[in-house]
Formats: C-alpha cells, structure tokens, sequence
C-alpha cells in the first residue's frame, strides 16, 4: 500500500482556513464558563520576525490550547506596541513617513504570525499608535493631571549641539552624538512631564507579596530591589573652612542619606554625583581645580546609568575641599564618584569603606583610610589594615566616642535621636523609585494634552476634543526643535478658555505609557465611550498568565502595576495587580548570542517554515530545551522534529484506512477507558496512559514542554515496535491509542494533529475534542527502579515490582552484588525507605 506524504505547507493552509471559517478562537465573556486569559507581550513591530520571536508566541499557544482542551474560555489575544524611536529613525533614514513604515511591519508580522497558527483572536487586534487606541492614553494623562499624578519640573537630557535636539539614552554612545561622532553630548535642563509613581511606592512595595509564588522569584526581587525602600537618616555634613557658602553667607552643607548612621565615626570621604549642584563650588579656588574640572568633564561625558551600577568601574577624584564629621568634627575629604547618581537620595553619599562593599572597593583602589567602627558579636575580631573585605553586618560600635560599646541597633537609635536633637539630622525612609519622566521631544508617540495659554496659563485639553492628532505632514530630519514644535499646524490652537491665541504641548509620551495598559483594552477593543468596560474587564482580568522576556522584569512591569492602582484608584478595576502568573522565556541563540538582526544571526521563521512547515518549528522551539533556558539554534536538530512528525505521519495514515468507521471509544472519546483482551493491548494501552499521565502533569504545572515532546516520541517508537498493531491488537484500541497520541500533540503541532484526527474517521474539527484523561489503574508502574545507597552514596539499583513493601526489598538491597560488598565487615545500623525511589543503608 502506497503511504501518502506529510506535505505540512498544504495541511497548514488548509486548517487556518478551517479555524478562521469556523472563528475557532474568538472568545466573548460568559459568566456562565471559567475563564483563561493568557498574553504574551506585545511586540514592537520592526525588522523580520525570527525564530527567536516564535518561542514566546509558541509557549503562550501552547497553554492556550491545553486550556481551551480543559473547558475554559480563552482570551488570547494580539497587537502591537507601534510607536516609538526605531519608527522615526527609519523614516528619516529611508524619507518614508513613520506611520507607513509602521504599519507595513505590522502587516508582515501578522502574516509570519498566521502562518504560525497562533490561535489569536484578531477581532481584538490593536495598534497603539492608532488614535482610537492612544485617545485612551491622552484620557488617562488628563485623569492622573486632575488627581495630581502628573506634573512639570525641570530635568536633565542628552542634547547633541549639532543636531540641536534631544537625544535618547540609547542614542548616546561613549558620550557621543549617534549621529555626529565627534560631537560630545551636553546635559541640559528642559521642562519634563512626570507621572507621580513615588505616590504608589509604598504600595507597589507591599504588594509584591500578592504575586510571590505566581511571579518568578528573581522578578520579584527585582521589583522589590528597584522600589528600593530605606529607613535611615539624612545627616549634613557642613564644608570646611567656610570656602564654599550659601548665597546667605552661611556655610554650605553637604547632606547624606544613610541606612548605617552607627558606622558615621568611620567615614573617611564624602563622594558626592558628578552633577551635585555643589561641585562647582566646590572645585572654584580649590588647589585640585585644574586637573579636577577635567576629570569633572569626562565623568559626565561617560556617566553611569542606574542599570549599570553594580558592574561599572568606580571612578572618582579629589575635590581639593573638606566636610566636617557633626558628631566629632573631624574633616573628611570631599570626592565626586561616578557611582553616585543624583537622581538616588540626596546625591551624596558618605564613604565608610569598612563597612561597606562599594566603599571598600572605592577606598581600596585610591588610597583612603579604611577605619574600623564594628566589630563582630562573635569570632575574630578585625584589625586594622588587614581587612580583606567589608565588615557589612550588625554587631558592636566601636572607635565611636560615646557609642562605642552599644550594639548596632542600640547605636542607630540613639545616634538618629542625637543628629535630630541636635538639628543636623532626622530619621527618614526614602524609596530608590523616582517618578516617572514620560516627556519624549519626538514626533512618534502619543501628544500630551495641555495648551498653553499667555491668559489662562496651561489648560488641559477638553474631553470632547480627544484624540490630539498627530499631524500627518510633518518634516522630520533628526535635527532642530522637536518635529511638533517645528509643525505651525499642530502648535498653534486656539485657548478652550479665553478663545485667545494659544500653543500646544509638544512632547510627547513615553511608549511605556502604551505597554501599561494595552492588556486591558484587549477586552473592549472597539469601545468609544471609554477605555474598557468595566464589567468585560472584571470577567477576564486578572491575567491567568503573562508571557515574556526577563529583559522587562523592572519597568514595564512596574509601569503596568502602577496604572492598574491608578485605575483602581478612579473607579474603572477592582483588583490591585493586573496578572496574576508570570513567566520570562529564555532566549533562541545561534553561535552562542540571541538571535538579532544586527548580529546576522536570525533564522527567518517565514523561510523556516517553508521549508519544514510551521509544526516543525513550533516543535523544536518546545523540544530543544526547557522554556526557561535559553534554547540553542541547531539546524540538525530541527531536521530531527521534521522526521519525528513525518513518522507520526506515517502511522497513522497507515492504520487509518482500518480504524475510520470504528466508533471511539475510550479515554480519547471521553469514556472509561478500554480493558485490554490481551497482553499486547495491555502493554500498549499501558504505555499510552503512563504517557498521557506524565504529559497532562508536564503540561498543566511544570511546563515541561521538552519532556512531553520526548515521552510523546517515546510512545511512538513503542507503537512502531509492536507492529503489526493489526495482530493482537483491536482497531478499536489501534484507534483509542492513536486517538490519544494525535491530542497529546495537538496543543504543539496543531496543524497535523487536525489532519491527523480527520484522518482517522472525525468529521467534527479536532478542536471540538476535549484533553482526555489516563486511566490511573492503567498508568500505574508495574515495574520501578530502586536507588540503592550505602551511608548516602549510590551502591547500585533494582528492578522490582512496583508497591513493593520495605520488608521485602531490604533484602534485596543488602544481596544487590554491587552493595553487598559495600557491606562487608560492617553492620547496618538503620535503613531509609522510601517507596519505588530508594533504600539508603546506614552502616558503621
């Protein structure tokens, strides 16, 4: 008999074609169903996708899938994170307009996307540099405005001199314009919009207590480290020998913020951020001026980001000026350190090597004095020039005046008590979280709605008159004022007060504004009365599963966790935190880095699945590690999923001309399932349910997706081994068997899987199936492998029947020939059993 070829590309459009006819995938709210929301992050459209990108989409599918298999009403939704810098940047390099460059990426990235067979329900499909989508973001700006959420102030930004505008961190690099290399990028202070992220820090903090055990560990304390609470206390530090004064004539003051106040009799420098507002001061007449000034002028060229901290080199240099200790009137050197950012804390820090890692390793390298002020509770005690590393626990003052001798706590509370008393100081908690700058001078993102008014003053733009467009025929080259404040058209407007001569607001938002709430309108995507619904979003909302790389663990998330208290805040949700399971993906590499278009490493998924089919792929990116490694690119191994489906392929076109008119039945129609007539059947059907046992654990609390795809082949080589099925075996078990294979497989390769179910005699979609369920009596282990152990160390194994009572296999165990002479000369003094696993033999 001829055995028809598994041609993937035509059995692929023909059941996309089927799902879209049939609308398999969209969802509406029904209270009467338990719902299923999960997400992967939105992708920003640009480039081509690859391989790389298919992971995460194929992950989430996968759930989705299982999930809708299990009963639920699933919400999966898609869309695209489209405004943003690489948009403009592209406009101005290839003179196309940012909207068409936009939009043509999007188009290409939901084709890739289908022809993947994501089951996204694109009826909900959104792009956020739509008006009807950023309208919302303008509604919600004026709604945080009212509530005293948004706010101006002055703010430092990268200014490139040539260009005469505002550049992006990223477009900074070694402290050179992107565009001009031999410019050097000036910091300015331009007015900036603010979110008031500060109002929830407290909040955002103590929450976090909510996700533990939903959220990965290391996500959550990075959360919680960039919220970043300190109780301490801020101490001044007045400078020395009057040489620097306030414009009263009185001594400047240098102050610190600190969490060790007891450790203040070992500060041996203050460092202070490269743009404390008293460097200047400072430097001016000072015997280091000169050669300071200089290095002054460096750091800030290569200034340190707060991501970078804990890695970059500490750099400092000697101010040539002296700040006085308040508690014992020593003088201390004052430092400018590139560690020390402005932003943090008061700008200054006191350096107490001793007792601090980044002191330590500061002094260390210029030469500071490193003075011990607590000893251990207990254990050596230190010494003087022989420290190795910083002394960073509690324990006991010491060389500390009147506190020496207090413990640690002891001296916190009395030191903290005295610097208030004595007004040089007083106790506060201060948050590592700053507000949130959303200000960006560019043209593709969202206008912020204010005008500006000579009468009136700033005036917020009514409701009524939402969305602010942005223009359509604007110039951009990358050069001069922003492109809005360059456009007449969109800058002048007339007051909605006075009726007067007016001008708009020109920044626009920050794109994280767009990724913080996009999941909420995925529930109402077409509303114009509001942002959502409020009974649509408390159906779907929390997120059941939130999918995406750990390169967004800190702002996107902590952006989406403040705008949902926000939101909580106005009335539109009733929830506190917006998902309530979390995971991060790791990265598809080829050559050992992720795969990146700048890199030339991408393996294009449109030309991947061409030529394998998009199951093939889908299958290897599950298979080829567990989905929180990173996965290694290998085309070998991408050939191996391609032959695995081809023989699965082949099976069961093989049996299916025999099993198609026999009725289902069984575990795979949703019955009891089959007693087996002979040792054959026995064997095989004991196989499947062991296989669709440890596959529904891998696939509902592990997601062991690499080990289902591996028992799942497991299966197949087992079938294969038995044949022919045709003796000994029933059809009605042949197709039971196949049944379950082919559903086993359908939450990953759900093209074949369809084929495959009509292949064997169902006229109904596969969709229609429901997961089955093993039979426990069947899956059980007739035979186990038994650890054995001699005092912990691994002597040798047994193959024995499964349940087998502890009575029974110590013998065993001690007989083993490869444990038995472990034994010799020795008595065995206890032993540990544990069931099926292992027998630990304690001898002396």
């Amino acid at each position: 008999m001829r055995v028809a070829e598994y041609n993937p590309q035509a059995i692929e459009a023909k059941w996309q074609k089927r799902w879209a006819d049939a609308r398999v995938f969209e969802s509406e709210a029904d209270p009467s169903k338990p719902k299923y929301y999960v997400l992967e992050m939105l992708p920003y459209p640009s480039g081509t996708m690859h391989m790389g990108h298919m992971r995460n989409y194929t992950i989430g599918d996968v759930v989705a899938r299982v999930k809708r298999m299990r009963g639920f009403n699933v919400l999966h939704p898609m869309g695209w994170d489209a405004f943003g810098l690489p948009a403009e940047n592209a406009a101005i390099q290839n003179n196309t307009h940012p909207r068409i460059w936009t939009n043509n990426n999007i188009a290409e990235f939901q084709r890739v996307l289908r022809r993947f067979g994501f089951s996204f329900d694109w009826r909900r499909e959104i792009s956020t540099c739509e008006p009807e989508y950023y309208r919302w973001n303008q509604w919600f700006f004026l709604r945080m405005l009212e509530r005293g959420l948004a706010y101006r102030k002055k703010s430092r930004v990268n200014w490139c001199p040539k260009c005469c505008t505002v550049l992006a961190n990223e477009q900074v690099i070694n402290g050179y314009c992107w565009r001009h290399e031999d410019t050097l990028v000036e910091s300015r202070e331009l007015e900036q919009w603010f979110l008031k992220t500060t109002a929830y820090a407290e909040q955002l903090l103590d929450d976090l207590k909510l996700l533990e055990g939903g959220w990965p560990e290391r996500v959550v304390t990075m959360q919680r480290n960039w919220i970043g609470k300190s109780t301490g206390a801020k101490v001044r530090f007045a400078v020395a020998g009057g040489k620097s004064r306030a414009d009263d004539g009185a001594a400047e003051t240098i102050e610190v913020f600190t969490t060790r106040i007891d450790t203040i009799y070992g500060a041996s420098a203050l460092i202070l951020a490269p743009r404390h507002p008293l460097v200047a001061k400072l430097l001016a007449g000072s015997s280091e001026e000169s050669v300071a000034r200089v290095k002054l002028a460096e750091m800030l060229q290569s200034s340190v980001k707060a991501e970078e901290l804990e890695t970059a080199e500490k750099v400092g240099f000697f101010t040539g000026r002296y700040a006085v200790n308040p508690f014992n009137g020593a003088e201390v050197p004052v430092w400018v350190g590139n560690f020390v950012l402005m932003e943090y804390g008061t700008g200054a820090v006191m350096c107490v090597p001793a007792h601090d890692e980044r002191d330590f390793e500061f002094a260390t390298k210029y030469g500071l004095a490193i003075p011990i002020v607590v000893q251990p509770n207990d254990g050596e005690s230190l010494s003087d020039g022989k420290l190795k590393e910083a002394f960073t626990e509690y324990g006991k003052s010491v060389n500390s005046g009147p506190y020496s001798g207090l413990t640690t706590d002891e001296a916190l509370a009395r030191m903290s008590a005295e610097a208030e008393a004595k007004g040089f100081g007083k106790r506060e908690t201060v948050f590592r979280l700053k507000d949130w700058g959303i200000s960006r001078q560019r043209y593709w993102g969202t206008p912020i709605p204010v005008i500006y008014c000579p009468k009136d003053g700033m005036v917020l733009v009514p409701e009524k008159d939402l969305p602010v467009l942005l223009p359509e025929d604007v110039k951009l080259t990358g050069m001069g004022e922003s492109p809005l404040a360059a456009t007449p058209e969109f800058v002048n407007v007339k007051c909605p007060k006075c009726g007067g001569d007016a001008r708009r607001e020109t920044d626009t938002m920050d794109t994280f504004v767009d990724s913080s709430w996009y999941f909420y309108r995925y529930c109402d995507p077409h509303n114009d009365k509001a942002p959502f619904d409020k009974a649509k979003v408390k159906y779907w909302f929390t997120i059941d599963q939130y999918i995406g790389g750990i390169t967004h663990a800190i702002l996107h998330l902590l952006y989406s966790r403040f705008w949902c208290k926000v939101m909580r805040d106005i009335g539109l949700v009733n929830h506190s935190e917006p998902i309530a399971r979390l995971f991060t993906q790791g990265m598809v590499q080829k050559g050992g880095v992720a795969m990146s278009k700048s890199k030339g490493n991408v393996v294009g998924a449109e030309e991947m699945a061409e030529k394998y089919g998009a199951d093939t792929g889908r299958l290897y990116t599950l298979f080829a590690a567990p989905p929180e490694k990173d996965l290694e690119w290998s085309e070998e191994s991408i050939e191996g999923s391609w032959r695995f489906l081809n023989r699965v392929y082949r099976l069961v076109e093989r049996h299916a001309d025999v099993v198609r008119s026999v009725k289902s039945a069984g575990s795979a129609a949703g019955a009891k399932a089959i007693a087996p007539n002979s040792a054959k059947e026995k064997q095989l059907l004991r196989k499947t349910h062991q296989t669709l046992r440890r596959v529904t654990q891998d696939f509902e609390t592990r997601w062991h997706f690499n080990a289902a795809i591996a028992l799942i082949m497991d299966l197949t080589n087992e079938i294969y081994a038995m044949e022919p099925l045709d003796e000994g075996v029933r059809p009605e078990v042949q197709k039971d068997v196949l049944e379950l294979l082919t559903l086993m497989l359908a939450p990953m390769t759900p093209h074949i899987a369809a084929e495959l179910w009509e292949m064997l005699g169902h006229e109904e979609g596969q969709w229609t199936a429901a997961w089955p369920t093993f039979d426990a009596e069947l899956a059980r282990e007739t035979e186990v492998e038994i650890v054995v152990q001699v005092n912990g160390r691994v002597r040798g194994k047994l193959k024995v029947p499964a349940g087998m009572r502890e009575e029974q296999v110590i013998p065993l165990a001690t007989d083993e020939p490869s444990v038995a002479s472990h034994l010799d000369g020795k008595r065995v003094v206890k032993h540990i059993f544990v069931a099926d696993k292992l027998v630990n033999l304690v001898v002396a």
